[in-house]
Formats: C-alpha cells, sequence, structure tokens
C-alpha cells in the first residue's frame, strides 16, 4: 500500500506515512479451516457471553455504547487473581483490542526522534506504530539457542533513555519469558522511559507482573491484557491498559469517545463475570501443549516451546510447502519465513488435543 502512486495534484501524507509499509495479515479465507494460525481462542467464547449479545434489545443499536461499570469490572476480576496494590477505574483504558492500545501509545507518547526499544523478533505491528511516529527503533535479538531473554544488552541500551520500552511477556513468536520482578527491576532503573508490557499471553504462563507492581513506586510502567486469546472476543475487539492514571488520561486523550462498540462492552462484562470458562480453556490448552511437545519430541522434530498458546517448528521441507500443503488439509498455520533468528520455521497456535490431534495427522503427511 506504501508504494500507491499519488495522483497528480493528491496532497500527501507526512513523511513517516509515506513510506510506511502498514502491518498486514492474512485476514480473509479463514472460515470453516482449524485456526492455529493467530493463537485465537480456537473453541469460541463462553455461553454467557453468547447469552448476553442475544439479550441486547434491538433499541440499543442506535445509542452510543456507554462503558459505565465496565472499569470496574476489570478491577474486580484483576483482583481475584492476586494484585500487588489495589486498583483505581482510573487505572483502566478501555481500547479497541490491543492494537488500538499500542497505537494510542506512541501516539501520545512517541515523537519524531525518540526511541523505542524493543526485542527481536516479536510482535511486528510495534515497527510500524513507531515508524509512524518518526521513531528510531532498537531492536535488540533474542539470544540463541533458545532464545534467550537479552537482559544485559536491553540494561544497557535503557542507559540511552529510549522513549519507550516494550516487552511482550510471554513473546510472540518465542514463547520467550522474562520474571516480573525483573521487569520492574527494569522500569525502576529507567523513569524516563515508557516501559509497556504485552501480557496477550500471561494467561498461559503466569507471568505477569501486576500480583507484585506497584504504579505509585513505578509509574512509568503500563501493561496491555486483551479478552480475545482466553475468553475469545477476537472479532468484538476490546482491549485494555493497567497503569498509573496519569499514563491512562494520556493515552485516553488521544482516542475516539466511543472507539469500543456496545457488543464489545456487553460480551467483555459477560466475559470478566466467567472467569471459570477462561480457566478451564486454558487448562485444556495447556494439556494439548504438554500432548503436541510430547509428539514433537518423539518424532525427532525441531521445535521450540517456552511459552504462550503457540510454539514453533522446523518442518525439513520449505516452510511455504508445508503451510500451502496444510491449508489443503483444513489446518492454518503461521510461516516465519524471512523473521530473523526463526527463519525456516512455523508458528503453530494451540488449540484443544482433539485439534492438536488433527493437526499433528496433518503435519506428518505434509512435511
Amino acid at each position: 500500500m506504501a508504494n500507491l502512486m499519488l495522483f497528480p495534484g493528491s496532497p500527501r501524507a507526512r513523511a513517516e506515512v509515506e513510506s510506511l509499509q502498514a502491518y498486514s495479515a492474512p485476514l480473509e479465507g479463514r472460515r470453516g479451516l482449524l485456526r492455529l494460525d493467530f493463537n485465537e481462542n480456537t473453541v469460541g467464547p463462553s455461553p454467557q457471553v453468547v447469552e448476553a449479545i442475544r439479550a441486547i434489545p434491538p433499541d440499543q443499536y442506535a445509542v452510543y455504547p456507554e462503558y459505565d461499570g465496565l472499569r470496574e469490572a476489570v478491577v474486580a476480576n484483576l483482583a481475584a487473581a492476586g494484585l500487588g496494590q489495589p486498583l483505581t477505574p482510573e487505572q483502566i483504558g478501555l481500547f479497541n483490542g490491543v492494537d488500538a492500545a499500542l497505537h494510542a501509545i506512541f501516539h501520545a507518547y512517541g515523537d519524531r526522534g525518540d526511541t523505542l526499544l524493543t526485542t527481536s523478533p516479536t510482535f511486528g505491528y510495534y515497527t510500524p506504530c513507531a515508524q509512524m511516529q518518526g521513531m528510531a527503533i532498537e531492536a535488540i535479538p533474542y539470544l540463541l539457542p533458545d532464545f534467550g531473554f537479552p537482559l544485559e544488552a536491553l540494561r544497557g541500551a535503557l542507559q540511552g533513555c529510549p522513549r519507550i520500552l516494550l516487552i511482550c511477556n510471554p513473546n510472540n513468536p518465542t514463547g520467550t519469558r522474562l520474571a516480573p520482578e525483573l521487569i520492574l527491576e527494569l522500569a525502576a532503573s529507567a523513569p524516563g522511559t515508557l516501559v509497556v508490557v504485552d501480557e496477550l499471553y500471561e494467561a498461559f504462563t503466569g507471568d505477569s507482573v501486576l500480583p507484585s507492581a506497584d504504579f505509585a513506586a513505578t509509574p512509568n510502567l503500563l501493561v496491555l491484557r486483551s479478552l480475545a486469546k482466553t475468553a475469545g472476543l477476537a472479532g468484538l475487539r476490546i482491549g485494555f491498559a493497567i497503569g498509573a492514571a496519569p499514563v491512562i488520561d494520556r493515552i485516553g486523550r488521544v482516542t475516539g469517545p466511543y472507539d469500543i462498540n456496545s457488543f464489545a462492552v456487553t460480551a467483555a462484562h459477560a466475559a470478566l463475570a466467567d472467569q471459570a470458562y477462561v480457566d478451564t480453556y486454558v487448562a485444556e490448552v495447556m494439556r494439548a501443549r504438554d500432548w503436541i511437545v510430547q509428539k514433537l519430541q518423539a518424532a525427532g522434530v525441531r521445535h521450540h516451546t517456552a511459552g504462550g498458546n503457540y510454539l514453533l517448528i522446523w518442518p525439513e521441507h520449505p516452510v511455504e510447502e508445508v503451510e500451502q500443503r496444510l491449508r489443503q488439509a483444513g489446518i492454518l498455520v503461521r510461516s516465519m519465513a524471512a523473521k530473523p533468528l526463526i527463519d525456516g520455521s512455523l508458528r503453530v497456535s494451540i488449540g484443544t488435543t482433539e485439534q492438536m490431534q488433527r493437526f499433528w495427522a496433518a503435519y506428518l503427511q505434509a512435511a
């Protein structure tokens, strides 16, 4: 898209946008297939979510959404899981998915000439968010052979006072995990840097900083959460930012007043109220992960799994061919071709044990 020619006389966008290559993902043609490509919930949301959406009266479609009570519901859900310090509703930001939260963070805090410090490889949307603000990007590679976290190198880079440090924990796609106490140490050591912790996959590892975080002591710490990967609301787009109230206020200033639709609000309330459903789904994914890892080990297939609801597999045949063969068998996976350190691998989301059994049978034929 970035290379499209302008019509004569048409206005030019900002220089950063003209040179920007937009983040894109293959979103079409996925229905009816086993979706192991985007790390989504593979069984759908709680029945309580479905019932709540169906109960929305038609006249509410014509009314702007109302958010009263949703922040309080998020606080209650987080408190039940354990918090280092009590949270208030002012410390919860509501967003149209975590992608929108990321965009708002960079819009509020990133400026031309500032630096984003992150790791590599990691979630691809961080880069265009930084580029559209004209930021420089310093991406420190994970440590081979096991994709260890480059803690010492990152500590050194923090001495340069980057504007934003973004840590995906556990990291997508390597699964790399960093202990929460080390993240808190990084935030405390760099008060001038906004330290953003992307915890979308935290439920599958239990590595959250929230049980030990004190946002009064580290007001530069910001945590991102979502109901996409666990509660099955990816299609409705609902995400949260948790941090010091002034930071939440600043990133809220650059969002629209009604960015989250009423269906997402209703679904979020129902999903937060049915934590047992999420816990049951996560437990099943963990059982399925153990099953598929045992199969990979027994077959001698090179793989890597450390955290999250996904793993990396290196097939013997070219990844593009294996990816296409699996699609023909009705199964979607994600090629990591050309990505640093993991070129030649497939990222495979983990669903239920039954779904992974189906994947494994097809993989043996495709790889």
